[in-house]
């Protein structure tokens, strides 16, 4: 790798990191280049002091949306996002935006030595139009596309009410091809199955019949 280093320019990212731009980018080096340079500058700029700290967040903590806890089959850590717990007349733009980095920071922070990704199970049980918020789902959609390409793992959507379709329809053309491989739609009927295809019983959530009780991201 150390003609990457030289292509890159930079000496304060490991390996594994460049190997994730380049492989968002279908290994061209000078899209991967562009990619990785343009995330360089985003962070430095979006968050000049290394990490979110929750005082920035107050508003987006205090919904309790996110939880993080337990590893699934191939070691990657494992978030449970309640989407009904967001409401779009409760947030700031950038507030949320921090928000998003914040937890994606904690789920990369999770990971074991040589792991680099993560699993997220998306609970939608009870989401409504109060909670249909297409700018935030598509800024946080941009932030982990562009600036953590290749750390999801594994999506599982589950508890899909069918109104949720209507904005799914809305979202999906801005998904990247290689995200939509990741992303499955888990039936009632089969939650806690399918999850336990990935996950074992002891690491899985109590509330998807597991043994794990919920920890909000901001307590681990």
């Amino acid at each position: 790798m150390g003609r990457l280093w030289m292509i890159f320019g930079v000496q304060e990212v490991d390996d594994l990191t460049l190997r994730r731009f380049l492989r968002a980018r279908d290994l061209d080096i000078e899209k991967g280049s562009t990619m990785f340079l343009k995330y360089l500058k985003w962070r430095r700029s979006f968050v000049p002091n290394g990490s979110i700290s929750p005082s920035e967040i107050p508003n987006e903590i205090a919904q309790n949306k996110m939880f993080l806890q337990g590893f699934d089959k191939k070691g990657r850590p494992i978030g449970v996002a309640f989407g009904a717990r967001h409401f779009q007349n409760k947030r700031n733009p950038e507030e949320f935006k921090r928000f998003a980095v914040y937890l994606l920071d904690k789920l990369c922070e999770k990971m074991g030595a040589g792991q680099e990704k993560f699993v997220v199970i998306g609970d939608l049980q009870g989401w409504g139009y109060s909670n249909s918020d297409i700018r935030a789902y598509l800024g946080a959609l941009s932030i982990l596309q562009d600036y953590y390409p290749e750390r999801l793992g594994k999506l599982f959507i589950v508890h899909v009410p069918y109104v949720f379709m209507t904005l799914w329809k809305i979202v999906y053309p801005f998904i990247d091809n290689n995200t939509k491989k990741k992303i499955v739609f888990v039936e009632d009927k089969k939650l806690k199955s399918t999850l336990l295809e990935d996950i074992e019983e002891s690491q899985l959530p109590e509330i998807y019949g597991g043994q794990l009780p919920l920890v909000p991201i901001h307590e681990t």
